[in-house]
């Protein structure tokens, strides 16, 4: 069962562009990892990501959010 729900993951991961982004995938897939995952607000995502010496706004995540929610669809 662990396998299925990994490869629906990759799936939803593929169909999302990274193209003309300033952050490489896998900061962004991380900040929207946290967003959804945890009881997070976005300027909290901001500082986890600012702890890890990534200096970006919440505005990007909520945008990346938003992208991954609607890709669904």
């Amino acid at each position: 069962m662990k396998k299925a729900s990994m490869s629906a993951s990759l799936s939803t991961d593929a169909s999302i562009s990274y193209k003309d982004y300033r952050f490489p995938p896998d900061i962004i897939s991380y900040a929207v990892w946290l967003y959804y995952r945890f009881p997070l607000s976005l300027p909290m995502v901001e500082e986890i990501q600012a702890a890890r010496g990534i200096e970006l706004t919440y505005e990007p995540v909520r945008d990346w959010g938003d992208e991954v929610r609607f890709a669904d669809r």
